[in-house]
């Protein structure tokens, strides 16, 4: 007990700090209750129209698809972008952009299946476009606004942001649904305009100006200096790899509906799950920040993860499953951290944005795009193999990849040791 401790809230006396995290809690909670509410209407929506749960469950994977493919082609000049223009502004703008994505759900939404299903598909495009822009921005704008010495510290309480709200959001969507689709749609609205505003009255210090503003050569420069960098290189591909064979969350209704036998109640619960786990570990993180066999660190969460998602593809207990996502969303979250902190310390802040952009590309790959792949493989071999099989590659991959980029392996710091294209402190044989 004398090793629990309260986590430190003294990050909060950074004004900017504190807006910036309200912010990103009120937007993310908004979210989260409008993906739970689309993805239980769409895969309802198809049921009631006749669809199999194969088919269902494709109809989810290319929802993730429509959302991916803007963002694979604009993502790069979304980087560029929040180094060249004003960071807050841009956030600002894709926040009430949200919003007005969400209002025109508020009005599809009692319609029928041809109706909602094409606005639900035109939501996840526009989705697409601002997710191009919005990452890269917060990402880049976050270093700015506390000392860097802090920012690991801030970046598990920017975590814990998300991941509280991942806990509160589904179950809030998941309840709300009882009213009807319109319920969670305008309650996710109202959050949205209240993260806009904090953003707004947002006035963070000047960002370091480019020198290079031309916009190829921008994102030629962003993606030479990931390729140059092995640490950073191996930490968003790892993540790309396993996620995109492991992640399996587009296929939460699936399980809830016709393997549990459970209504939008539980996969309000089953979505939270993953965000208890991942804010218990965030908690963690933010009283005990990883210092040592940081490479190590991220390699063994993304084992876990792998094995966590096996448990929870065979699982037909509504407890068990909510565990193993509970457990998957944990080591999730030291994953995260570990490649949050390596990729901000490691990168000047001029090229933060593109950098950001790079990583978000592969995040989004192995989110959206992962969603699609987890679609077509329950489509073909059902959505219980298509986990079990997922599980599995993520473990086969997260051994490979400790061989093909040993440098991250054997990472033992957050800090570059001699300059940002060194990469961490890598740890050495003592003799």
């Amino acid at each position: 007990m004398a090793s629990l401790r309260i986590p430190s809230l003294d990050i909060f006396r950074h004004r900017l700090f504190a807006q910036f995290w309200g912010a990103r809690w009120f937007a993310t909670l908004a979210i989260q209750i409008q993906a739970t509410a689309m993805g239980w209407q769409v895969y309802d929506s198809a049921r009631a129209h006749g669809q199999s749960i194969a088919e269902s469950a494709f109809v989810l994977g290319l929802v993730g698809l429509a959302q991916f493919l803007p963002l694979l082609v604009l993502s790069l000049f979304g980087g560029q972008a929040a180094d060249r223009y004003n960071r807050r502004l841009i956030m600002t703008a894709c926040i009430v952009a949200k919003a007005g994505i969400l209002l025109g759900l508020v009005i599809a939404s009692g319609m029928g299946p041809e109706i909602v299903i094409p606005a639900v598909f035109a939501a996840a495009i526009t989705a697409g476009i601002i997710n191009s822009f919005l990452p890269p921005a917060a990402s880049a704008l976050l270093p700015m606004l506390i000392p860097r010495d802090e920012l690991p510290q801030g970046i598990a309480w920017s975590s814990l942001a998300f991941q509280s709200a991942l806990i509160i959001g589904p179950a809030i969507g998941g309840l709300l649904y009882a009213f009807g689709p319109a319920a969670p749609y305008s309650t996710a609205f109202v959050l949205l305009v209240i993260s806009a505003a904090l953003l707004f009255a947002l006035k963070p210090p000047a960002q370091e100006p480019v020198k290079d503003a031309r916009t190829v050569g921008m994102i030629m420069e962003g993606l030479r200096y990931v390729w140059s960098n092995k640490i950073v290189l191996g930490a968003i591909s790892l993540d790309l790899v396993v996620v995109l064979l492991a992640g399996a969350v587009a296929l939460l209704p699936v399980f809830a509906r016709d393997i549990l036998h459970a209504g939008p109640s539980e996969l309000g619960v089953l979505r939270s799950a993953m965000g208890v786990g991942a804010a218990t570990v965030a908690l963690w993180l933010a009283v005990k920040p990883l210092q040592q066999r940081v490479g190590m660190w991220m390699f063994g969460s993304t084992i876990v993860f792998g094995l966590a998602t096996i448990v929870f593809g065979l699982s037909e207990y509504l407890w068990l499953t909510a565990l193993a996502l509970a457990i998957a969303g944990g080591v999730d979250m030291i994953s995260v951290y570990v490649r949050q902190s390596l990729i901000q310390l490691a990168t000047p802040d001029a090229m933060r944005g593109r950098v950001a952009a790079v990583s978000f590309v592969f995040i989004s790959a192995s989110n959206e795009f992962g969603d699609f792949e987890a679609g077509v493989m329950a489509r073909i071999f059902g959505p219980v193999a298509a986990v079990v099989i997922g599980g599995v590659g993520a473990v086969m991959a997260s051994v490979w990849w400790m061989r093909l980029f040993p440098a991250l392996a054997k990472a033992d710091g957050f800090e570059p040791m001699d300059g940002p294209q060194s990469g961490a402190k890598i740890l050495t044989p003592q003799k």
